[in-house]
């Protein structure tokens, strides 16, 4: 909108009258003037509108229009303030209404002073308003639209907010410094970890006042000022950080991070890393040291053989394992055994000859001793003989003695080896042979020892092959009801068939299966294998499985047996777990929680090799069993009078806790009638079948159930007729 064509203000150079009259000079001159003065006005970069002394304007420009979106046909020269306003009011630009706004200026119009306000419109604008009187009465507004400068100062107050929220809740102290090395943020984490107050460290502070003033603090002890401010003179460059540990006097450490910024100045962060520092110092000294004893563990061991056989003439290498151990822990628990082991690594400390020789322990009750340059191997040999004497004597924890032996398999260098792990397999398999011995001895690494050692090494790794190849088979032997002839269940059998080994009989290799942990997935395929067969078998026909305490102790045994049940169908009563004495006597707690859980499902346990353990009948008292089965050697000896005395007390025993009981190794009827007579419920052996393939026991299974059904027994003359 153009400027209305009115006299300009008082301000403009007035042409020359001449006689009343302007002249043709002063007429152009005043038209210039007005021209100018309207150009001006337009090209204002803010809103203008100049009112009279009655509140009519007098002039506006473009910017005025366009600022609060009026119509430039009704704002015109010579409407009325009001009028304005009830037209902003209109057009909804007015966030209140014409009488409010109105209301809010005239204390201004009155006052007839310069002032500025601010006017927020109904689009969130904001505007601000300079109110300049004139003297001719009237006045003079500039409009400026400084919504976004708003905008930006919010944005600017929120970030300062923010800032200060992030400097108090930070978890490390910060100070920045500008240029000058003058301190400029400083955030109360900092006071905190120093323990200093605000009037310590003023804003403003240089650096080096700020260094001296924690020496004198008391905070600081043994610092070099002038070395640490010259540090921080040549740091790195911008965008590189660099840290250091500082040690306070309090015993605490902080790492302090400095960081250049762009033109000039740095930034520093504190944090107190005296715990972190605590932990990694300990797992640095775990690294190298048994958690229990605090011995050295085998790393550090085997670093300082390393080092002895670069200079020493004469080295001997103690493998030292306990005698018996395992029945401490067995008998009063796993802290009894800790105890004991830092018992016996404090008696072999003791044994040392000197102070560079070294015990280790390598792990479980195994231990080793590194003695330096022997005088003779009479002096190894003494060392080996206190060792024993002293490992020997009782260890006496509350009121209780606890006895243990050791065996040590020494290995000499350099006659037995030139590196470490060939001295230290060369006293393992001395350990060994002090063992075969019968233990609470030692032994000299002698050529040929480690035959044994490669024998039983091949064997495993045979054995670790066999379970790839499947190697392995299953045979089943039945298990009769002796009162009715019928079949009632199998035990299943692993047998292992080597291409070049041949047979080879259970007693030889699940030992080393149970060692090396190969028994998890041999027992994990054979609980799965027999309960597929017995998804064949009749309903009433159970399936037996021996169980290992390797196996007991694993977690997930419960739901391998499961599995194992889901995937063949076979209901749970119709699994039998066997169990030895060897899994009631390791870990007892858990396989006691173990076997409970398994009868909660519904299958049943069985004691097996019942009668050979010293502690069978304690067992009885305590876990859960269904079944015990009476060991073959009891039965091969029947004849005798006192065996079958001991055979009649075990089923009587059986009937009168509930548990059926199974004889093992029947192989003659006789035996068998002496079983009936004393009311034996189950038998096994050769005589009701030999251990056979899945086919063959379907066949006995059903035979067997289809004489029982006729109501005749078995021929007792002719046991071939249930054998396969």
């Amino acid at each position: 909108m153009s400027v209305a064509g009115v006299n300009p203000p008082s301000s403009v150079v007035q042409p020359r009258v001449e006689g009343g009259v302007l002249t043709g000079r002063a007429e152009d001159e005043l038209r210039k003037q007005s021209e100018r003065f309207s150009e001006a006005v337009e090209n204002m970069s803010h809103g203008l509108c100049m009112f009279d002394s009655d509140e009519c304007m007098i002039i506006c420009n473009l910017n005025y229009i366009r600022i609060f979106c009026l119509d430039p046909k009704i704002v015109r020269p010579s409407i009325r303030f009001f009028d304005i306003l009830q037209h902003s009011v209109d057009i909804g630009i007015a966030s209140q209404s014409a009488e409010e706004l109105y209301a809010i200026r005239k204390p201004y119009i009155d006052r007839a002073k310069p002032s500025t306000y601010e006017e927020v419109l109904s689009d969130g604008r904001t505007i601000c308003i300079s109110h300049r009187p004139l003297g001719s009465g009237g006045w003079v507004s500039i409009y400026e639209d400084i919504t976004e400068q708003r905008r930006a100062e919010q944005e600017l107050k929120e970030q300062h907010r923010r800032f200060d929220a992030a400097l108090a809740n930070m978890s490390q102290g910060l100070l920045m410094y500008d240029a000058d090395g003058k301190l400029i943020v400083r955030n109360e984490r900092f006071l905190q970890l120093y323990d200093v107050s605000q009037a310590d460290f003023p804003m403003g502070m240089g650096h080096h006042k700020l260094v001296e003033r924690l020496v004198d603090l008391g905070v600081y002890t043994g610092i070099d000022i002038d070395d640490e401010i010259s540090k921080t003179a040549t740091g790195p460059r911008v965008g590189e950080t660099r840290s250091t540990h500082r040690h306070l006097s309090d015993g605490r450490t902080l790492l302090i991070a400095r960081r250049p910024m762009n033109g000039g100045g740095w930034v520093e962060t504190f944090d107190d890393v005296s715990e972190r520092r605590r932990v990694e110092e300990r797992m640095a000294h775990l690294a190298h040291h048994d958690p229990l004893t605090d011995l050295p563990n085998r790393s550090m061991f085997c670093e300082r053989l390393d080092q002895a056989l670069g200079h020493a003439k004469q080295l001997a290498i103690f493998s030292l394992d306990l005698d018996r151990f395992k029945f401490v822990n067995d008998t009063w628990g796993h802290p009894a055994g800790d105890w004991l082991l830092k018992c016996v690594a404090e008696r072999l400390k003791g044994c040392l000859p000197s102070e560079t020789d070294i015990v280790a322990r390598f792990g479980g009750d195994e231990f080793v001793i590194l003695q330096f340059d022997p005088a003779s191997t009479d002096d190894v040999e003494k060392l080996a003989a206190r060792i024993i004497e002293i490992i020997g004597n009782p260890f006496r924890q509350k009121g209780r003695d606890m006895h243990v032996g050791i065996s040590l398999g020494i290995a000499l260098f350099p006659e037995n080896g030139g590196d470490a792990d060939t001295l230290l397999k060369n006293a393992d398999t001395a350990l060994y042979g002090a063992k075969t011995r019968g233990r609470n001895a030692y032994r000299f690494f002698e050529p040929g020892m480690d035959v044994t050692i490669r024998t039983r090494r091949a064997l495993e790794t045979d054995l670790q092959a066999a379970l790839t190849r499947q190697e392995f088979e299953l045979n089943f032997q039945p298990i009769m009801n002796i009162a009715s002839g019928e079949i009632v269940g199998a035990e299943a059998l692993v047998r292992w068939h080597s291409p070049v080994r041949g047979l080879v009989l259970p007693q030889d290799f699940i030992p080393v299966a149970e060692e090396t942990g190969l028994i998890i997935p041999l027992g994990e395929w054979s609980l799965v294998k027999a309960c597929a067969v017995a998804a064949s078998w009749r309903s009433g026909v159970y399936i037996a499985v021996n169980v290992s305490a390797v196996q007991m102790r694993e977690r997930n045994f419960i739901s391998t047996v499961t599995s194992a049940l889901a995937s063949s169908g076979v209901p749970a009563n119709r699994l039998e777990l066997e169990i030895t004495e060897t899994v009631l006597m390791d870990e007892s707690d858990v396989v006691l929680t173990t076997l409970r859980q398994l009868r909660q499902l519904g299958i049943r346990i069985a004691l097996d090799d019942f009668g050979v353990g010293y502690s069978s009948l304690s067992y009885l008292r305590r876990i859960p069993v269904d079944k015990i089965k009476i060991d073959r050697s009891f039965i091969s000896d029947i004849d005798n009078h006192d065996t079958a005395a001991i055979v009649s007390t075990i089923i009587r025993l059986g009937t009168q806790l509930g548990i059926t009981v199974t004889a093992e190794g029947v192989e003659t009827t006789g035996q068998l009638e002496f079983l009936r007579r004393e009311g034996c419920v189950q038998a096994q052996g050769y005589l009701i079948g030999v251990p056979s393939k899945a086919e063959a026991v379907c066949n006995i299974v059903r035979e067997a159930h289809i004489l029982a059904g006729s109501g005749r027994s078995p021929p007792r003359s002719e046991p071939s007729r249930f054998t396969a």
